[in-house]
């Protein structure tokens, strides 16, 4: 079972956590390259990748990533933050969801409320492309919204805390890959340290589609939406589910690079491209953080012969 992270706390027993060091890789650079009108410092940026969005009709998530088209400026979200059913609907095909132009408030780091607009939601471009794929149905949550010409300014594309993402995974992560990953709920209470996590991804589905990944603090209501790097600090998922079964207390994490080429196919936002950290990539500060290990998964069935 499945629920969706927005909007109502959801009390997840965790068991059978290991812990353990991390082992930081070396800092990986970050290209060098602007937005439409040149990017924001990192350090004072008012918008930039784990800020709050919040739906008008949906709900609170954390923005993923930056992302442009032209001269368009999107932040990413879930798509599941703009819905308007229950967190148990989880099949985007046909679960209840606000339209497109829906105002969006963003919570900029400086206390002020940015005017953005939901400019593309895979739930809405599959229910008006008649999508029947069970795997894309599940698996493609994700939307942009779109940022106001007068604060792109503001934005910068830098993951606090980690730096990045230096581009995007494309071929899938490993079982046991370390992945990292900031969360910016509004029942973390402003306590930042418990916003950056590290964990391992465990086991992939729905073709690629999705990634089940442990953190020693699950993502909570509140946190969906945001994003998770690889150790080399490419982006490659957006927080989407927690899982109550079959692995409890893991995520759901569906895959950026498929849900990008979504976009591309059936949504107005043209040829959107994930916009690439100012600051290098540094795993670093998890060092100081407690590692998950991996669970012990149900045996395969012997098959006769």
């Amino acid at each position: 079972m499945t629920a969706r992270a927005r909007g109502v706390a959801v009390a997840v027993a965790l068991g059978g956590i290991a812990l353990g060091a991390v082992l930081a890789p070396a800092a990986t650079a970050a290209p060098a390259q602007s937005g439409p009108g040149g990017w924001a410092p990192a350090d004072s940026a008012a918008i930039r990748p784990g800020v709050v969005t919040d739906t008008e009709g949906g709900g609170s998530c954390t923005s993923n990533f930056v992302f442009t088209s032209g001269d368009r400026t999107f932040l990413g979200q879930a798509a599941h933050c703009a819905g308007t059913g229950d967190a148990t609907e989880t099949d985007g095909c046909d679960s209840g969801t606000v339209g497109l132009g829906a105002p969006v408030a963003i919570k900029a780091t400086d206390g002020t409320d940015r005017a953005g607009r939901l400019a593309y939601s895979s739930w809405v471009a599959m229910q008006a492309n008649g999508e029947t794929d069970p795997d894309v149905c599940s698996f493609n949550d994700f939307a942009l919204v779109e940022v106001a010409s007068e604060d792109v300014a503001d934005v910068n594309p830098t993951l606090p805390v980690f730096g990045g993402p230096t581009g995007i995974d494309t071929d899938g992560v490993g079982t046991g890959d370390l992945v990292y990953s900031i969360g910016n709920s509004p029942l973390r209470l402003g306590i930042s340290a418990l916003g950056p996590k590290v964990g391992i991804n465990v086991s992939d589905t729905g073709g690629g589609r999705n990634h089940d990944v442990y953190t020693l603090t699950p993502g909570i209501p509140g946190d969906s939406g945001s994003g998770f790097v690889d150790d080399s600090g490419a982006a490659f998922g957006v927080l989407s589910t927690l899982n109550l079964a079959p692995l409890p207390a893991s995520n759901g994490v569906i895959d950026l690079a498929h849900a990008l080429e979504y976009a591309r196919a059936h949504g107005d936002v043209g040829d959107v491209e994930l916009a690439l950290g100012t600051e290098p990539f540094n795993s670093a500060p998890a060092a100081g953080l407690p590692l998950p290990a991996l669970p012990a998964l149900p045996a395969l069935p012997t098959l006769g012969g």
